[in-house]
């Protein structure tokens, strides 16, 4: 998940909420620098830190790019959260101000998943 300082828990809820009506997440994931605010909003979800330089997504914002040198926060999160040879299932897509995406792993990948 990728998301500004001082996002509501409310909009990362209801960004949750959008990816999960597409099928099943094992975890969250974002940049370390806001895995205390995910963690608060989720506390009962497993919260993980990753980093995203230079991670490659099929999307690009020019922003992000120049912040944190890869074009999605929230795929590259997603992509190096499911490990190596992971796959997107649902590319960048912005609810309330919050971007989410979803992978998954390469051994799992058409037999359920995980969907970070």
């Amino acid at each position: 998940m990728g998301f500004r300082p001082g996002t509501p828990a409310a909009a990362l809820s209801r960004a949750l909420a959008a990816v999960e009506a597409q099928g099943g997440v094992d975890h969250l994931a974002t940049i370390p620098q806001r895995v205390a605010a995910l963690a608060a909003a989720f506390p009962a979800r497993r919260v993980v830190g990753v980093p995203v330089a230079g991670v490659e997504t099929p999307t690009r914002s020019a922003r992000v790019l120049a912040l944190y040198a890869t074009g999605s926060v929230a795929e590259a999160a997603a992509l190096v959260a499911a490990g190596p040879g992971a796959r997107l299932v649902a590319a960048r897509q912005v609810v309330d101000g919050v971007t989410v995406a979803v992978a998954e792993a390469e051994a799992k990948a058409g037999a359920g998943g995980t969907r970070p």
